[in-house]
């Protein structure tokens, strides 16, 4: 490496998972063209890479909030471009990332340009999920298997339960380091072709489970949803008392592929899939939007969450790119029939160019990875710059909606 070249990251190298840092490059000679490379292993052992091409200045420096790439894994200025296009070595392939305790590595270099070119400089950005203070917390009660995380201090605090799709607590953990308390559910466990149905006894029972925290306020309880997790959150706020707030990101205004019981009654039928409409691609992912039942068949009515009933805040988010399924007719139609019945309680997003995987900010981007409910990979959507920039201001929307919706005049979030 060069003794002159100085890679730095701003404002430390050290952050939280959410936070975007500056990489600057010093010492570089006048107009030298480099090579920006980035690397990270995700929990599963696979390797991830991304790489830029920038110009220095006449200064011999590179600021890529400043600068644009001029070729690579994205083009033009993209501040945090090397850790949203970081992409596997092998196709189809989601980063994992789930564990709280363990920091988002990332080696950032710079290199000569050129195949063959010499590294300069290299430094670690070193990701953090859990902020300082926050207390994780597996929690194996009753029915409920999930982590509850709390802020530091005595509250309260509003409560938020997060549906994820399988085991994962970095949503959770993040808004978390906000001020909410949170308690991560997967809505899938370690043998998902097992389950046959969805019962909402056991969400009520995480909801219960909240509020008997003591830090939490009495205000009542949000539900943070994507996916699959989106119709099972609008029942629960539509059959299940406590619910104040909901945010259903890019899921179905159905009872997905599964019937769904409340106590020991069968409440909404299932909307099925035929996998014999999905649309193979040459980069051998499949499109399966079209897969699922039309939930506005007549046959498929009983599906149909009755979300007229929720009597909490909606926040309501689609993707115009989700090509998981038609998340923006879901959620115009659910809006059109609330306006039916005189309802106010809602308000939408939506994101033309985003793809189905709303993350929080800076997670790599996916095109495509293997789905639980086919037996190829799919493809899920999403123009990478466009869904990177839905992706940070979503996470804004998500802490402002639950902020208004959840705390009482006595907090002090």
């Amino acid at each position: 490496m060069s003794s002159q070249v100085r890679l730095q990251l701003w404002p430390r190298a050290r952050c939280l998972f959410d936070e975007p840092v500056q990489v600057k490059v010093a010492g570089l000679r006048s107009n030298q063209v480099v090579t920006m490379k980035a690397r990270s292993t995700d929990e599963r052992g696979r390797l991830f890479k991304s790489s830029a091409i920038y110009r220095a200045d006449e200064t011999g420096e590179v600021d890529l909030n400043r600068d644009p790439s001029l070729s690579g894994s994205y083009i033009g200025v993209e501040p945090m471009g090397l850790l949203w296009s970081l992409s596997p070595e092998i196709l189809h392939k989601l980063f994992t990332k789930t564990k709280a305790l363990i920091p988002h590595v990332v080696k950032i270099s710079v290199y000569e340009e050129g195949e063959e070119g010499q590294m300069l400089a290299e430094v670690t950005n070193e990701r953090f999920l859990i902020a300082d203070g926050v207390s994780r917390v597996p929690v194996s009660e009753g029915n409920i298997r999930g982590v509850l995380f709390t802020p530091p201090g005595e509250g309260p605090f509003p409560a938020v339960l997060d549906l994820c799709t399988f085991v994962s607590e970095t949503r959770a953990c993040l808004l978390a380091n906000k001020g909410f308390v949170v308690l991560t559910v997967a809505m899938f466990n370690d043998k998902p072709r097992d389950i046959k149905e969805f019962h909402l006894d056991l969400y009520q029972e995480a909801i219960d489970y909240l509020l008997k925290q003591p830090k939490v306020s009495f205000k009542g309880v949000g539900v943070l949803s994507r996916s699959k997790g989106g119709d099972v959150a609008l029942a629960l706020a539509a059959f299940v008392p406590g619910i104040e707030a909901i945010v259903w990101i890019n899921g179905c205004s159905g009872s997905s592929v599964y019937p769904l019981f409340y106590k020991k009654h069968q409440i909404l039928s299932q909307l099925s899939l035929d996998i014999s409409k999905a649309i193979p691609t040459e980069s051998g992912a499949s499109i399966i939007k079209h897969v699922i039942e039309d939930p506005l068949a007549e046959k498929n009515k009983g599906s149909l969450v009755p979300v007229q009933k929720v009597k909490g805040r909606l926040l309501f988010v689609a993707s115009g790119d989700d090509l998981n399924w038609d998340s923006k007719g879901y959620m115009d139609e659910m809006v059109e029939r609330l306006k039916r019945h005189g309802k106010n309680n809602f308000e939408s997003v939506y994101y033309p160019l985003a793809g189905h995987l709303l993350e929080p900010p800076y997670y790599p981007f996916c095109p495509s990875s293997f789905h639980i409910m086919t037996p190829f990979p799919v493809l899920w959507g999403g123009e990478p710059k466009a869904h990177i920039a839905a992706e940070v201001d979503l996470w804004e929307k998500i802490q402002e909606f639950f902020k208004t919706h959840l705390i009482t005049t006595d907090n002090n979030l």
